[in-house]
């Protein structure tokens, strides 16, 4: 197969600036997804969005990053990367804007679709662009400035998001993406190459092929994020949906595959090797818990430990430099010891271990001594095996620029199935267990029940010293009732512990008898 040549940046004024692009742009897609997720609560107040409705939005916005991701080197190859990331930079600034400025449910969806359209490359893109850099130790200073961005961005998403929205100063989310968006854009048009290949070896696309991608990512994404409110009553129309959805998927990926020429994606040379299988099916599970701790989390935090925004996105932010702990670890290791079993074994290690300490809470737990270092144990999990996941998948097609933009693009595809895979999951999944341990809870709420009767008196007594005798009696009825709801979601959340801390044994006994990466 006839390659491109690459367009390296050899100035070491340009490079350290292209530096700097990658890690912005690193940092920028991290913190608008995890500053929507963290703050999906507020925003929705603020909006006056229902939880469906935000739902949507959450699947429409997946839906535009998968058809632009797809396309991503396919523009690259018409536009050069000047003007692809300065555009999509002025693009993903307007629907900030426009989100920014919103105030019903419509202006917020119109919002996040045009920053879909702009944003949802700039991982890709990122990770891409490292390969402008000539091989050599300059482009392992690439590969650290975009895990430097990917933790920085995890780390403070929770934290920002919180400052945000503690004060009623929401818009502030959208504030800083413009910031950041501005400050990527001046440094690109300065240093970012804008050649194009010949016209014999740009990717080729049809209509069609994308009609179907749409198609079936949509119903695919919509189906999950419907099943959080409607999985039990409308299964079965949701699994015919489901299987629509997957058929257009498949028409798409056949399609692809057998096409004459230079492909989209180079779906077939890519999943014949098994190492690429493999880092996709990692990373995907990443994603999943990904997706499922954003929900997981601030749901325990808030519903079932009663703390404030503020409160847990301070010290989720601090839990989660675990990230940048492991990965400052990791980078003084990596260049004597290269190995990736013992990072796949440790991270897994070290999701077992949050999952156990989750597993272990209760009422009284400490959000600093207790849950903190459980969260740091989840960030550095996330890190060790991501980036060594990255660095063994990508090993063999780094070389060709084509095959690496494509592996990256359909990576980052299925980062989208699998995050609302597992916000699915964590929803669907709390539903269950918490309406499982509210019933049993709830059931020995009654009059005969010595224990409830004093809880009651106890707290009529302490309501007394402010009201009457009945209100405070119906005070007390309200505070069991809430105190009934709040142990279920507690109950429910060490049952997730507990799945998650077997999971880890399971992956780090896997990963230590795998042979494919080494």
């Amino acid at each position: 197969m006839e390659t491109q040549t690459p367009w390296f940046i050899t100035t070491p004024g340009k490079q350290r600036i292209l530096l700097l692009i990658i890690f912005l742009l690193t940092l920028t897609d991290m913190l608008q997804s995890g500053m929507m997720a963290f703050a999906a609560g507020p925003l929705m107040g603020e909006t006056g969005t229902s939880p469906e409705q935000y739902s949507f939005i959450t699947a429409s916005y997946a839906c535009v990053a998968i058809l632009m991701i797809s396309k991503q080197r396919w523009i690259v190859e018409r536009t050069g990367w000047r003007l692809y990331i300065a555009v999509s930079l002025m693009i993903f600034a307007a629907g900030a804007f426009m989100c920014s400025r919103s105030s019903t449910y419509h202006s917020l969806l119109t919002g996040r679709i045009v920053m879909a359209a702009g944003g949802a490359s700039f991982l890709t893109g990122a990770r891409v662009m490292v390969n402008l850099i000539p091989p050599g130790p300059r482009r392992f200073s690439g590969i650290k400035a975009f895990a430097s961005g990917l933790a920085s961005g995890t780390a403070l998403a929770p934290f920002l998001a919180a400052w945000s929205v503690e004060d009623a100063r929401w818009t502030g989310i959208f504030l800083i993406l413009i910031l950041l968006a501005a400050v990527v854009f001046m440094l690109s048009v300065s240093c970012l190459p804008d050649e194009t290949p010949p016209e014999r070896l740009k990717s080729q696309s049809h209509p069609f092929l994308l009609m179907a991608l749409a198609a079936g990512a949509f119903a695919v994404l919509w189906v999950l994020q419907r099943s959080d409110y409607r999985f039990f009553s409308d299964l079965v129309v949701l699994g015919l949906i489901l299987l629509l959805g997957i058929t257009a998927l498949y028409y798409f990926l056949s399609s692809v595959v057998r096409f004459h020429g230079v492909p989209l994606l180079m779906v077939r040379e890519l999943f014949s090797r098994p190492s690429y299988i493999l880092g996709v099916s990692l990373f995907s599970f990443c994603y999943i818990m990904i997706g499922l701790n954003n929900y997981f989390l601030p749901q325990l935090l808030r519903a079932g430990l009663g703390y404030s925004w503020g409160t847990v996105g301070t010290w989720y932010g601090v839990g989660l430099s675990g990230v940048l702990i492991a990965w400052l670890i990791m980078g003084n290791i990596l260049p004597k010891r290269p190995g990736a079993k013992k990072f796949f074994i440790t991270g897994f290690i070290l999701l077992a271990l949050y999952g156990g300490i989750m597993g272990d809470l209760s009422p009284q737990a400490n959000l600093v001594v207790n849950i903190v270092p459980a969260i740091g144990c989840y960030g550095a999990f996330i890190m060790l095996v991501m980036a060594t996941t990255a660095m063994q998948t990508f090993r063999e097609i780094q070389h060709n620029e084509t095959v690496f933009s494509h592996a990256n693009q359909i990576k980052n595809m299925a980062a989208q199935f699998a995050t609302a895979i597992g916000l699915t999951v964590a929803n669907i999944g709390m539903q269950w267990r918490t309406t499982a341990h509210y019933n049993v809870l709830n059931n020995r709420v009654e009059t005969t029940n010595p224990l409830y009767q004093a809880a009651v008196h106890t707290v009529s007594q302490q309501y007394n010293q402010w009201l009457g005798a009945d209100q405070a009696s119906r005070a007390a009825l309200v505070w069991v009732a809430n105190q009934v709801k709040q142990q279920s979601v507690i109950l429910a959340s060490l049952d997730f512990g507990h799945a998650i801390c077997i999971t880890g044994l399971v992956l780090a006994i896997a990963m230590g008898c795998q042979k494919i990466m080494r």
